[in-house]
């Protein structure tokens, strides 16, 4: 049976900003679920204000383990001033750069989930070169250029262990779709002909993959 959010949750990811839709957060959370039963962290790149980190923390919360979210806050490509996904409201009015900590750190307070999440504030790359923990979720979801979504695959990917998921987030095939979502999609090309994942599910533009135990003889 797949795991669903409860009410209180559900209210609070559709209160917090964010581009998520709802069909994608049930999928994301019911492979948060299964993947918690790993005892591993789950870890997200792209933080934004918190609205899918939610749906992480309550899932860490259920399996006993850590929800991870990497970001530097500063808003990625598309987020920038004059891009149709910019939100002013985002803007940090002392420093006219856009900061999405604060909206984080309120979104999860009022969800009461603080406890179950570290926030590393630093740029993917940077953080992973750090980082040596297996991990059992690895959700990319952060920005949209070949650069980083390709640097967030190899910065996070030898981390996650076998059985683990790999999820990607705004996979777009469709040629027009170049800025939004091709970046993705080649990942997610890569993973599935690096050998070392097998597909689990498709929503909308959510890709769910399995590393496989072939995986860890040094593939992907």
């Amino acid at each position: 049976m797949t795991a669903a959010p409860p009410p209180d949750l559900l209210a609070a990811f559709e209160a917090a900003k964010g581009f998520m839709p709802l069909d994608e957060g049930l999928a994301l959370y019911a492979a948060a679920v299964e993947a918690g039963r790993l005892g591993l962290p789950l870890l997200e790149v792209g933080t934004y204000c918190g609205r899918s980190t939610l749906l992480l923390a309550d899932a860490a919360r259920r399996s006993g383990v850590t929800a991870v979210t990497v970001d530097h806050h500063r808003g990625s490509e598309e987020q920038q001033p004059g891009w149709d996904y910019h939100d002013p409201g985002t803007v940090d009015p002392e420093l006219g750069v856009m900061d999405t900590l604060p909206a984080f750190r309120r979104t999860l307070h009022r969800a009461g989930l603080e406890e179950h999440v570290v926030a590393l504030v630093g740029r993917s790359p940077q953080v992973a070169a750090l980082w040596n923990t297996p991990l059992g979720l690895v959700f990319v979801d952060g920005g949209h250029t070949d650069e980083h979504a390709g640097a967030d695959y190899e910065g996070w990917v030898p981390h996650l262990a076998p059985g683990g998921l790999l999820l990607i987030h705004d996979v777009f095939p469709e040629p027009e779709d170049e800025f939004t979502g091709q970046a993705p999609y080649r990942v997610y090309l890569r993973a599935l002909a690096s050998g070392a994942f097998e597909e689990v599910s498709a929503t909308d533009s959510l890709r769910v993959l399995r590393r496989t135990r072939a995986a860890d003889r040094g593939r992907g």
